[in-house]
Order: structure tokens, then C-alpha cells, then sequence
């Protein structure tokens, strides 16, 4: 569960997100993210979400992306939809950070708990050099979460079957799709009072979020 102040990293893709509007203070809402992405910094990989869509709303820098193959580069003040079901990918597209601000919807708890689990893996090292797991490891993450997110490569029918006899041998060797150390924000900070201005949010308590990082309870 997250809210307003919560924070996410990725420290081999370069993303590092605070929420603006998680789970717990969306009231059926869309999620709100301020993601900064550093030079050189990507998504995992192109993908589609099957019921959420997702908007890039650049603030500063230069945002790359490609939507149902299509290439274009954002920069400040621009932005772009990638509707449920639509293939997409980014990066960053410049030599200074990226910030951007995305919205998700609807909101859904699962679509957090995928990215917390993807960092996770990344930042505990148990990823390769773009941040995408092992066979193993992704084949269960792929069957976890396909509710959620779906690559595009492999092609779908052979994801299926490979991901069902790779998981098979990824349970017995202990590897799981979502893990309990990885469930939840990695810490707390105040967002940019202007991010928070321009995704038309109210400025939250600023002793509230001064608090510690959020647990489960």
C-alpha cells in the first residue's frame, strides 16, 4: 500500500518514483508517480499493460518513446497516452534527467506490487545489466503478474508455454513471482510542491511526510 510521499528505485533501469497518489489516498482515482529517470535510463522493456492505461506528462528533459511502433521524443510541457492493450516502451532521450509525470489508470494495487517486485530483484542484484531477472525468475514474475503487464518478447503462444514449463522448474528451485521483502516503498520524501501543483494536488502535510518508510501492517 502507498501514498503521497512514498518513494521507489530502480538502481540499475535509473527510475526513481515518488507517489503523488498511491493506493491508499487514490479513492478510486488514478495512481499519480513523479518518476525522474537519468541519462541513459529505460523501462524494462517494451511491454502492454491489458486493462491500465498509462499518460507521460514530461515536466524537464527529454522523454523517449514508442507507442504501437511508433517513435517519438516528449519534451517539456508534452505528452502522450498509451492505452490498455497499446505496446509501448521509453527512455531517456537526453544527456540530463528526465522527469515526468505519469498517471495510471484505473488504479490497481497489482500494477505497484509488479514494480515493486521488479525493483527489487534490480536493486538486490538479481537482474542483468538492463534490470530484466533471469528465465526463471521471469517466467514466474510473467504468470504473476500478466494480469498487469505482458512483454512483447517472446510472441504471446510462446511466452505461454515456455513461461509454463520455466516456472515449473523456477518453484522447485525456490524462486517465486512476488516477494514479501519486495512489497513494499523503499522510503518517504516531500514531492515537488510544483509537480504536485501540476498534477492539480494539494500540497500534503508537510510533518506527515517527514515519517519513516511505510510497512505493511
Amino acid at each position: 500500500m502507498s501514498r503521497c510521499g512514498d518513494t521507489y528505485e530502480n538502481k540499475i533501469t535509473g527510475e526513481h518514483a515518488v507517489v503523488l497518489r498511491g493506493d491508499e489516498d487514490s479513492r478510486g482515482q488514478s495512481f499519480l508517480v513523479h518518476l525522474t529517470v537519468r541519462p541513459h535510463g529505460a523501462v524494462v522493456g517494451e511491454h502492454i499493460h491489458p486493462q491500465i492505461q498509462e499518460r507521460y506528462h514530461v515536466v524537464s528533459g527529454r522523454l523517449g518513446t514508442r507507442l504501437g511502433g511508433v517513435e517519438r521524443t516528449l519534451t517539456a510541457g508534452e505528452e502522450v497516452a498509451a492505452p490498455a492493450g497499446t505496446t509501448h516502451d521509453w527512455w531517456n532521450d537526453g544527456d540530463e534527467d528526465a522527469q515526468v509525470l505519469i498517471e495510471i489508470s484505473p488504479a490497481n494495487p497489482r500494477f505497484e506490487l509488479m514494480i515493486a517486485t521488479l525493483f527489487g530483484l534490480a536493486n538486490a542484484g538479481k537482474t542483468d545489466a538492463k534490470g530484466v531477472p533471469g528465465l526463471l525468475q521471469l517466467a514466474l514474475i510473467g504468470r504473476e503478474f500478466q494480469d498487469v503487464i505482458q512483454f512483447t518478447k517472446p510472441p504471446r503462444a510462446v511466452q505461454q508455454v515456455m513461461f509454463g514449463l520455466l516456472g515449473t522448474v523456477g518453484r522447485m528451485r525456490g524462486y517465486r513471482g512476488a516477494y514479501p521483502d519486495y512489497s513494499h516503498p523503499h522510503g518517504r520524501t516531500t514531492p515537488d510542491p510544483a509537480v504536485l501543483a501540476l498534477a492539480g494536488l494539494v500540497p500534503a502535510d508537510p510533518d506527515d511526510l517527514a515519517e519513516g518508510p511505510k510497512r505493511p501492517s
